[in-house]
């Protein structure tokens, strides 16, 4: 059977209700190549690649397939393989993700005229590496100023790679960035523990002092002892990154540096941004004095957004809500994020505002009110509104949902993670869902692709597909209710409230029942071996074993005995519960610690910043599930509360809760 064929075959078993993933007994062989070449693939096995590929054709997964033999031979393939390729598979994620690697190829060689000649027909536009190359093959053409888009691009990059250094090499031969750009992305690298980076970034400005930067991470302290005499620009600039790094691991000892001794030499813009990064260390390490030491920085103009953020939440900590404004005004590019937009109305609310002012924060936090996340539903509630259902939309029709279930890189993606191969599948899905693909798709569209993955029982797919709707929102959709009799029974056994226990399971497996995290959670509430077994003994499953976690009733009823052993430690925090089920119950019991604060200034002080969005992720997870499951307004400022110290007579109740 073609590759056409068989995806119309089971678009009509989709329509009937027959097709399910994996689907019928009879093309079990076929499967199994498939996953043979999957596993061929990640082990870079080319020639068991090219044998096994004959035997994929006219399977579902046959781009797959094709994909991944040509992807391993990518760099001695010909032209005119990759055309057939890219021919044959027109429009599919595969054709896409291949193009990427051959952009990543033709910008490696400086191949630019062929770059140029493919790069407009590259989709997808979310490899940063390629930006990067097709932003350095502007310039070479002599194309208007993109310094601003490569700086916002390159700064934001986690790793060095050939693409960016490249164009920030042109893009500084032709001073269309300058020293400071580049020191300020040294900055950044060290301030992230990147010292390649950073390197790579002193390289292009001063390639005599570059492999000093090696020098500074490992021992930044010896490095400052000898650099006081004969100090240049250069060396100045090396002293920050010294401080830097100091500060990482001590705020205090690198803020005596600043001021006893290296205050006098560095520029008033070099300064202030050694200030800003030692505020953020000591924000991290919640001090007191962080707000002193950013209060420090003459000029907020020298910070990056990064910097910024973290002298808001500092402020926060001090209830300084004019420095909170003074601040979020000062940023470049997050100004609009929802975060900084409500605590930018907040502080203007705090301060009495004339009436004018009043409403224009008002109307500012009207803008973003919503129930599509943490800040959106305070938004709400900061002005007098209910967080309640939205209207639910129009029900789909059956064209909809037929066009949906007949659409090829849904089956594709359905079948994939059906066999087991979710990391393609979700790739697939996530790349048809999403408007680089050919015709995009708008909120009706994505309501129908949600219904699909929702009727397979694909959650994740469904709850992360249902959420890119802006105006047609499908809270059922956005907040399913899976296992509904397993997690109201056992909420009730334990005395939760079950509506927390879902907002939890969101956001720890998106109802993956076999999901398993990198460090050994398992299942639906991604439990920890270690836990599960302490939590065993305190609720009394005597004959529970490991290997029972991915089983969803144990794993319910541990998961839920847990947090409610957490929830009742933290003198029912859900804020703390959550911080203490996500980084462990130890580092909450630290960061409680200091003035009262409430719930929100608490939470976006954390530290991490998985436990501060997952902590956010789950009580406006839990509201609106509340909504969902009951029917009636909710109130997120209810479940967040304050969090402050432990009064000094109360007991911990599980000192060895794990």
């Amino acid at each position: 059977m073609q590759f056409p064929q068989i995806l119309t075959s089971l678009a009509i078993l989709a329509l009937t209700g027959v097709f399910s993933c994996p689907a019928a007994a009879q093309i079990k062989a076929e499967d199994a190549v498939i996953s043979e070449m999957q596993q061929a693939f990640r082990k870079n096995d080319k020639t068991r690649l090219s044998a096994l590929l004959p035997q994929a054709r006219g399977h579902v997964l046959e781009p797959w397939a094709a994909y991944w033999e040509l992807s391993a031979r990518l760099d001695r393939a010909s032209n005119a393989e990759i055309q057939d390729f890219v021919s044959r598979y027109a429009g599919s994620y595969q054709e896409d993700r291949l193009r990427t690697e051959w952009l990543q190829m033709l910008g490696k060689r400086r191949d630019w005229a062929s770059f140029a000649a493919e790069y407009p027909r590259y989709r997808m536009r979310d490899d940063k590496e390629v930006r990067c190359y097709a932003l350095a093959a502007e310039v070479a053409n002599g194309m208007p100023d993109t310094a601003t888009e490569f700086k916002r691009l390159w700064y934001a990059q986690k790793e060095a790679d050939d693409g960016c250094s490249y164009a920030a090499q042109l893009l500084h031969s032709g001073r269309k960035i300058d020293g400071l750009d580049l020191w300020r992305k040294a900055r950044v690298a060290m301030e992230n523990s990147r010292p390649r980076a950073a390197q790579l970034a002193v390289e292009i400005e001063a390639k005599e002092v570059a492999s000093q930067v090696v020098l500074i991470q490992a021992d930044p302290i010896q490095f400052l002892d000898k650099r006081l005499m004969a100090l240049t620009t250069k060396r100045k600039e090396l002293s920050v990154l010294a401080l830097i790094r100091i500060a990482a691991t001590n705020p205090d000892l690198a803020a005596e540096q600043l001021h006893k001794r290296w205050g006098l030499f560095l520029s008033k813009e070099e300064r202030n941004w050694a200030w800003g990064a030692i505020g953020k260390q000591a924000a991290f390490k919640l001090q007191d004095n962080a707000a002193e030491y950013f209060a420090k920085v003459t000029r907020d103009a020298d910070l990056n957004d990064d910097l910024l953020g973290w002298k808001v939440r500092a402020a926060l900590r001090q209830s300084d809500w004019k420095t909170v404004g003074q601040a979020i005004d000062a940023m470049q590019d997050s100004a609009a994020e929802p975060v900084w937009v409500y605590w930018r109305a907040r502080a203007t609310l705090a301060s009495n505002p004339s009436e004018a002012q009043r409403q224009a924060a008002l109307q500012s936090l009207r803008a973003i009110a919503s129930v599509r996340g943490f800040y959106e539903l305070l938004a709400l509630e900061e002005t007098g509104q209910n967080i309640a259902l939205p209207a639910k939309p129009t029900p789909l029709t059956l064209p909809e949902k037929a066009a949906a279930s007949a659409n090829p890189g849904l089956q594709r993606a359905l079948y994939a993670i059906g066999m087991g191969l979710r990391q393609e599948g979700n790739r697939e899905w996530n790349y048809t869902t999403n408007l680089h693909s050919p015709g995009g798709m708008g909120e009706r569209e994505l309501l129908a692709a949600a219904d699909l993955a929702c009727q397979r029982q694909v959650w994740d797919r469904c709850i992360n597909t249902s959420e890119r709707t802006t105006n047609a929102i499908d809270m059922e959709q956005r907040f399913p209710t899976p296992l509904r009799d397993t997690v109201l029974r056992k909420a009730k056994a334990v005395g939760l409230e079950p509506a927390f226990v879902y907002g939890l399971i969101r956001q720890e497996s998106r109802f993956i029942t076999d999901a398993r995290s990198g460090v050994g959670a398992a299942g639906l509430m991604q439990v920890m071996p270690a836990t599960a077994r302490w939590t065993a003994k305190k609720i009394g499953l005597t004959t529970f074993a490991v290997e029972q976690l991915n089983e969803q009733d144990v794993n319910v009823a541990i998961g839920t005995g847990y947090l409610k052993l957490v929830l009742d430690d933290f003198g029912g925090s859900m804020p703390m519960a959550a911080a203490a089920y996500n980084a462990g119950p130890g580092r909450p019991r630290n960061w409680r610690n200091g003035p009262v604060l409430e719930a929100a200034i608490w939470a976006e002080n954390i530290p991490f910043q998985e436990t501060r969005d997952y902590v956010k992720k789950v009580l406006a997870n839990t509201t609106n599930y509340a909504a969902v499951l009951t029917g009636q307004p909710q109130s997120l400022k209810a479940r967040l509360g304050s969090v402050g110290p432990k009064a000094a007579n109360a007991v911990e109740s599980y000192p060895d809760l794990p």
